[in-house]
């Protein structure tokens, strides 16, 4: 009976696996079909919750979905759109190659640099579709561009879109955000340097390290340690911003230093004030963001006193912090910089509207897994499984925490997802084993950006951004390799770091 009561359990999870990867349904279809599907058992299998509890549980994590999930989604997605419908994204894509024409340095100011940026502020494929549509512009050839900007868009996923991915799991799990925070930037500081090195072998071989292994490293030092300060006394919103800004920095500056001899030479430059104002809506979203941080509690509280608490399910109430979020940060900040761009107010809300459209299945799909996965946790159908991997694991569950992570990611696109999926199954599968509950739900945290580069969504879009639709498998062929290493490493080094937790 209890071998059939785990696999009702698991039925939700296993069938969203199989309809996305080998039925290849549609993600909102089936999210959908399935949270339907996961109500029915709630009610009616072994768990027998009340039809009204398991439909206001199914509210809430709708609720949840929208504000703040979604919000940050839309909000990302409308200052990318807007700064291609200005004009303003082909000014970027221009800075970016009057740099330098050495490939390998190519490599880490735009796959690494500029596409950690973009996945800090907008996430949702587009550190993927415009750094690989950029460098196959550039002359490189279109599988290898979209391959390296997969393989970079990896660990800058973890904290990508204003930090939604780790706020969505502090959420979801009722874990501190801040802790959740640092320990993932931790599990993944080796990484950030690892992945760097590995973007130039890729490009150029081994050989190819010679000559630019100081632009190398201070490109990934430059990520790793701006990104692990931020992450531990600033919060989730703005540590791969940071750290991708002072990356992009760092390496420009040490190619104009060091490596002269390749500088490109800019036909026809632009004025400096053109240049700004192409970067303006994306300078204030990150000045709008940090000043509302932890560093300036006296504005934060301010607009955190903007709200309003139902209560949805259960006796605690849910609240809506209308301004204290980053998703109506940014879109406070992209309206501003759009109109000193001289755009109007009406064109800037046009723009909106066509990317809330645009947004609508996605809409559905984060909707709906998000409310599956919290009918699952209320339920008790994520403590039926979390039981079960306990038992058969035990001790050595810290080694497979991450590629539940990357699975994660892997069937549903989305490191958020993920989070949403399994971040509840792990914290109780850690509790049951006496772990470090943080360090666990971190680890799935960290071990979803793995399967970032071989979520079938990353691939479609890497293939539509270089114009390579159909070389899906190849592009998986040269990926995956790449994944099952970084899950492996990081499993070990999240088993082998939890007797010293305490020196952290």
């Amino acid at each position: 009976m209890e071998h059939l009561k785990l696999v009702a359990a698991l039925a939700p999870i296993v069938w969203l696996i199989f309809s996305l990867v080998v039925l290849k349904l549609p993600a909102y279809r089936t999210c959908a079909a399935t949270l339907l599907g996961t109500l029915v058992l709630a009610v009616f299998g072994w768990w027998h919750m009340p039809m009204a509890d398991a439909g206001l549980a199914a509210v809430e994590g709708g609720a949840l979905a929208l504000w703040p999930i979604m919000i940050v989604i839309v909000a990302a997605v409308f200052t990318y759109d807007l700064a291609k419908h200005t004009g303003s994204m082909d000014i970027i894509t221009r800075m970016l190659s009057n740099i330098t024409t050495d490939k390998r340095l190519l490599v880490l100011i735009v796959a690494w640099g500029f596409g950690g940026f973009l996945e800090g502020v907008a996430g949702y494929g587009t550190a993927v579709a415009i750094p690989a549509s950029i460098l196959a512009a550039m002359g490189f050839d279109p599988i290898f561009a979209a391959v390296i900007c997969l393989v970079a868009n990896t660990v800058p996923t973890a904290f990508g879109a204003i930090g939604i991915p780790i706020v969505t799991m502090a959420n979801v799990t009722g874990l501190p955000v801040a802790l959740l925070s640092y320990y993932t930037a931790v599990q993944l500081f080796g990484f950030i340097i690892l992945i760097t090195f590995l973007l130039v072998i890729l490009t150029a071989g081994f050989k190819g390290l010679k000559g630019v292994f100081g632009a190398t490293l201070v490109s990934g030092l430059a990520f790793a340690l701006p990104q692990l300060y931020t992450a531990k006394y600033m919060g989730a919103e703005l540590p791969c911003l940071i750290g991708s800004v002072c990356s992009m920095l760092a390496t420009i500056v040490w190619a104009r230093l060091f490596h002269r001899e390749s500088a490109a030479e800019e036909t026809d430059p632009l004025p400096a004030h053109v240049k700004f104002k192409a970067w303006l809506p994306y300078i204030l979203v990150f000045a709008f963001i940090i000043l509302c941080s932890n560093l300036f509690p006296v504005v934060q509280h301010a607009l955190g006193a903007v709200k309003t608490s139902v209560v949805i399910y259960g006796d605690k109430p849910y609240t809506f912090k209308w301004l204290a979020t980053p998703g109506a940060l940014i879109l406070i900040a992209t309206y501003l910089g759009g109109m000193i761009q001289g755009v109007s107010f009406g064109e800037i809300s046009g723009v909106l509207w066509k990317t809330m459209r645009k947004l609508t299945y996605s809409t559905v799909t984060v909707v709906s897994i998000v409310a599956l996965a919290k009918v699952m946790a209320t339920s008790g159908m994520i403590n039926t499984i979390a039981v079960a991997v306990a038992d058969a694991t035990k001790g050595y569950f810290p080694l497979i925490s991450p590629l539940l992570g990357a699975l994660g990611t892997f069937v549903t696109g989305s490191d958020t997802s993920s989070n949403v999926l399994f971040g509840q199954l792990q914290m109780e599968v850690a509790q049951r084993i006496s772990m470090n509950q943080s360090w666990i739900v971190a680890a799935s945290a960290a071990g979803a950006t793995a399967g970032k580069m071989i979520s079938p969504q990353s691939i479609a879009v890497a293939t539509a951004a270089t114009g390579l639709t159909g070389s899906e498998g190849k592009i998986m062929n040269r990926t995956i390799a790449v994944c099952v290493c970084y899950v492996l490493v990081l499993g070990t080094l999240v088993y082998a770091a939890m007797p010293y937790l305490n020196l952290l």
